[in-house]
C-alpha cells in the first residue's frame, strides 16, 4: 500500500470517530429528556411535596402525567384524569420515573386530574375545562 492510501484511510477513521463523539455528546443519554410525554401542548402544572402533575392538550384530548421530585426510586406513583360524567382513567403503580401518561377524549367536557407520589397528592381542587 502507498502512503497516500494510509493516509487517507486514517484520516476517514478519525473522521467517523470524532463524528460518533460529537454525536454520543449531543444527544440526551435519556429518551424520556427528548421528548414530552404527552402529545399537544402542556396547559396547566400542579404541584405537591413530593412531585408535580403535567397536564396537556391536543385537539380536544387531555393528557397527564405525574412525576416525582426524586427520579429513580420505586415508590407508589398515580395519575387520574375524570371527565365529567364518566368513570376515571388511572395509572397506578411502583414506579421509578413517572405514572401514565394517561389520555382521554374530552372535547368540551370538564375534566378533573389527580396525581400521587408516595404520601403526597393534589387533584385539580375543581373541574376544568381547557
Amino acid at each position: 500500500m502507498s502512503c497516500g492510501v494510509i493516509r487517507r484511510r486514517l484520516a476517514l477513521g478519525m473522521a467517523v470517530l470524532t463524528t460518533s463523539g460529537l454525536l454520543a455528546v449531543a444527544t440526551p443519554t435519556d429518551a424520556r429528556a427528548a421528548t414530552a410525554p404527552c402529545a399537544g401542548r402542556k396547559v396547566k402544572t400542579l404541584t405537591f411535596s413530593t412531585g408535580s402533575v403535567q397536564i396537556y392538550k391536543r385537539r380536544g384530548y387531555v393528557c397527564a402525567v405525574t412525576l416525582p421530585k426524586r427520579p429513580g426510586v420505586k415508590r407508589h406513583m398515580m395519575v387520574s384524569v375524570k371527565m365529567w360524567a364518566f368513570r376515571p382513567v388511572v395509572d397506578q403503580g411502583r414506579y421509578a420515573y413517572r405514572a401514565g401518561p394517561v389520555t382521554v377524549h374530552a372535547g368540551r367536557r370538564s375534566v378533573w386530574v389527580e396525581g400521587a407520589v408516595g404520601r403526597g397528592s393534589v387533584d385539580s381542587g375543581r373541574w376544568i375545562r381547557f
